[in-house]
């Protein structure tokens, strides 16, 4: 197999670290580095202050492009957000969100990023009216598939169609490993649990779940209207039925907490990426929780590393560490102890 996997840390995984006064963003860089990845993630909307006006700084440049080289690191995804609600009357036009897709292109070109990650909320027109721009830019736009969202499915099919239709090369996708979540993630269950879940009920979302993956998850098709593609999933992969037991077994609150958020995750067969592996740019290797072995209690990190291996990607495996915003209320977790372990996961499921 023909491959060059490299891993890297999108900088969003320190967020408490960064809001706590644990570390500043040239300490997340340099955390990023110890943890043995080469590559970086910037989310600059979270971690620049002023933000967007120190990028055109040529200071800012000079001292961001210092500190990659200092740390040993390669720009590898810039995450924009794309700010439809600026108003409180209105939504942007397209004109407006196109222009604001063009900004965020030439701000990943001045900190050196290759790809920019745009959410699933961002509307086909404003992707393709942003296309001469980007290859113009050489940023290649990647549009994230987060769960529920999957590969193969109606939804991607729609953006399949747009890239043929168009011959582009500068659109294609990011993956986000929590679409191969084969359990739900322990710590999603314990938040719950303290909340005061009943064992019964949470067992009944564990069962729930396993049964999904088991027979294969109902996949979520393309809308314009994305709340209610979800809905649709949502009631399509038994959410009803679960509710139902939930309960009769005299659920509350946190129980049915729970089972709601069980359909923030999703299975999806790997295979998806070697069916795909063309239109990959990058992926987001989203992680909750790993133990002290370093397995990851929720994402199948093995089996799908592997289909990537099959694929020969050559790209980067970029640790997304989410795990603390599910818990924050409840128990405080390590940011950083999290994303080493994370990174020594990818490490020995790319060389092992």
């Amino acid at each position: 197999m023909n491959y060059d996997i490299k891993r890297s840390v999108s900088l969003y995984s320190y967020q408490n670290a960064y809001y706590d006064g644990v570390l500043d963003l040239e300490g997340c860089l340099r955390e990023t580095a110890k943890s043995g990845a080469t590559g970086v993630g910037l989310l600059a909307e979270q971690m620049i202050k002023r933000f967007p006006l120190p990028i055109y700084t040529d200071e800012f440049r000079a001292k961001w492009f210092g500190w990659l080289k200092t740390y040993g690191l390669t720009p590898s995804c810039y995450d924009a957000f794309l700010e439809m609600r600026l108003y409180d009357n209105r939504t942007l036009t397209i004109y407006e969100q196109v222009e604001m897709m063009k900004r965020d292109i030439h701000l990943a070109k001045l900190l050196g990023f290759p790809v920019l990650r745009t959410l699933v909320s961002t509307p086909m027109e404003v992707i393709e009216g942003s296309l001469e721009y980007a290859q113009s830019e050489g940023v290649k736009i990647g549009l994230e598939v987060h769960a529920p969202f999957s590969l193969n499915s109606g939804w991607a099919d729609g953006y399949m169609e747009m890239i043929r239709r168009t011959g582009t090369k500068y659109f294609g996708f990011i993956p986000d490993f929590g679409i191969f979540s084969k359990n739900l993630p322990d710590m999603l269950r314990e938040k719950y649990r303290r909340a005061g879940a009943k064992e019964e009920c949470l067992r009944i979302v564990d069962e729930a779940y396993a049964e999904r993956v088991a027979k294969g998850f109902v996949k979520i098709r393309y809308d314009l209207n994305l709340g209610k593609a979800n809905m649709e999933y949502r009631m399509a992969n038994g959410m009803q039925q679960m509710m139902d037991a939930v309960k009769k077994a005299g659920g509350g609150p946190a129980d049915l907490g729970y089972a709601s958020d069980s359909f923030a995750y999703s299975w999806s067969d790997p295979k998806d990426i070697e069916d795909n592996i063309d239109y990959i740019f990058h992926t987001h290797a989203k992680c909750y929780h790993l133990d002290e072995n370093c397995v990851e209690t929720a994402v199948a990190i093995p089996e799908v590393v592997e289909a990537y291996k099959r694929a020969g990607y050559t790209g980067y495996l970029s640790t997304e560490y989410e795990g603390g915003t599910e818990t924050n209320e409840f128990f405080h977790t390590d940011d950083i102890e999290q994303v080493q372990r994370h990174q020594e996961a990818l490490r020995r499921a790319i060389e092992g």
